[in-house]
């Protein structure tokens, strides 16, 4: 896929975004959001000032530098697969998302879920942010401690597209913390950034997790002025596990206003497929998968009672027209196989909803397949796309 933010586009974002306006603070401290917004409970949390190395000023000249590098050598290597399933072995969880990865550092209405009601929450640690000009609040979109994202923002007024990111972790594991370093590359392009925690498997079976995505997402568009967020103007990330629920927000008949689009890192948009994989293999981590899968059903096989909820936890099943464009990327022989990928893009089709299926060979999954060479650049080209050639 071998795409370029126009000039025209750039142009456009300049217009509508202007300069970052570089903001630090001496310490960190506690803040509450203003009272009620709209009649809906506030979200509040922690703040923690970002100071550091000095980055990019603003969101037009880092995004263009970050398309400059990707038009370099990202998509030369990229193959758009029709079909393909994976045997890898190799294991790489959910919760090495964004451990170390640096992105861009190595270079229609729709029904709308409201938010569980809100309480105040205790401080809680937030990222080692060092990006100078950029704030960190971290805020609870719901009464359950896993009910939290971090937000990073420029404290200015300039309304800004924003980038969610979802972690993965075999549903049961992982933390918003490994995703501090692709928070940071986002920000530094002049996006705000949702890096959201949500409700394990352990916690509750689905569809609770999809129900947190959602939520976290309708309180971020609710309470937007507090970030200067542009509400109708965002995508979703997720990886692996993370990735299943980033897929499912963009289809179902529910996509969120303002999603412009869906990437998905080794998604696991299909359990079944993960379930039937599972079966029958040496592979250690396809039978973890399957295993994982059952637990986020409730501890139940696809069959009799459960088919139900299985059925509701297959993102290919629920394509519909007005869905989120995708972006899907998959390892030739990883354990969450690019059938998962090429599922999705059988089944959206007929509603002509745009999905990219893109392999690298190898057997990488989640942030070590981000950090290949020329990934992350070019998720962050798609990703410009989206938000800037769009426009708000």
């Amino acid at each position: 896929m071998r795409t370029g933010v126009t000039a025209g586009a750039l142009a456009l974002a300049a217009v509508m975004l202007g300069p970052a306006v570089m903001h630090t603070t001496a310490h960190a401290h506690t803040t509450a959001a203003p009272a009620r917004l709209d009649g809906a409970t506030t979200a509040t949390g922690t703040r923690t000032p970002v100071t550091g190395p000095t980055s990019p000023t603003g969101m037009v000249s880092a995004t263009r530098s970050t398309v400059t590098a990707a038009r370099g050598d990202a998509g030369d290597r990229r193959t758009a697969r029709g079909a393909g399933t994976g045997t890898g072995s190799r294991e790489s969880t959910g919760d090495e998302a964004g451990r170390g990865a640096t992105g861009g550092a190595r270079t229609g209405g729709a029904a709308e879920r409201t938010p569980t009601p809100t309480p105040t929450p205790t401080a809680t640690a937030t990222p080692d942010p060092s990006s100078q000009g950029t704030v960190v609040d971290t805020v609870s979109y719901g009464p359950h401690p896993r009910q939290r994202m971090d937000v990073w923002y420029q404290s200015d007024e300039i309304k800004r597209p924003a980038v969610f990111l979802i972690h993965g972790g075999w549903w049961s594991s992982g933390d918003k913390k490994y995703m501090t370093e692709i928070s940071r590359s986002y920000a530094e392009q002049g996006y705000v950034v949702f890096n959201l925690n949500y409700r394990l498997s352990g916690d509750a079976s689905w569809p609770a997790q999809r129900t947190d995505t959602l939520d976290a997402v309708a309180t971020a568009r609710r309470h937007a002025a507090l970030w200067s967020f542009d509400p109708n103007n965002y995508v979703i990330i997720g990886f692996s596990a993370g990735g299943h629920l980033a897929t499912a927000a963009g289809t179902y008949k529910s996509r969120p206003r303002g999603l412009r689009g869906v990437v998905g890192i080794s998604p696991v948009v299909s359990p079944l497929t993960a379930y039937t994989e599972g079966a029958d293999t040496f592979d250690l981590n396809k039978r973890r998968l399957r295993e994982a899968a059952i637990k986020l059903a409730g501890g139940c096989e696809p069959t009799g009672r459960c088919a139900k909820v299985w059925s509701s936890m297959e993102v290919p099943w629920h394509a519909s027209r007005g869905d989120a464009p995708m972006l899907v990327v998959h390892s030739e022989d990883e354990f969450v196989s690019p059938e998962h990928g090429n599922q999705l893009k059988e089944h959206l089709r007929p509603f002509g909803v745009p999905v990219t299926v893109l392999t690298e060979p190898g057997i990488e999954h989640s942030a070590p397949l981000y950090r290949l060479p020329g990934v992350a650049e070019q998720t962050q080209e798609w990703v410009a796309q989206k938000l800037l050639a769009s426009g708000s």
